[in-house]
């Protein structure tokens, strides 16, 4: 089966709002003031490695 790729102009595209946790609560980036969408674009994010075999407990 055959599937159709779909290609949309830029005025036909949905926005995409990124979240974050920020103090407990969330929050749009797009309402940052400039200082902490500057911070925000400095994390650094990382993936945690599993701790422990669970499968022997």
């Amino acid at each position: 089966m055959k599937q159709d790729i779909i290609e949309l102009k830029d005025e036909e595209r949905q926005r995409c709002e990124v979240w974050t946790r920020v103090m407990g609560y969330h929050r749009m980036v797009s309402n940052f003031n400039v200082g902490k969408k500057g911070e925000h674009a400095e994390r650094v994010h990382f993936k945690e490695s599993v701790s422990c075999n669970c499968d022997s407990i």
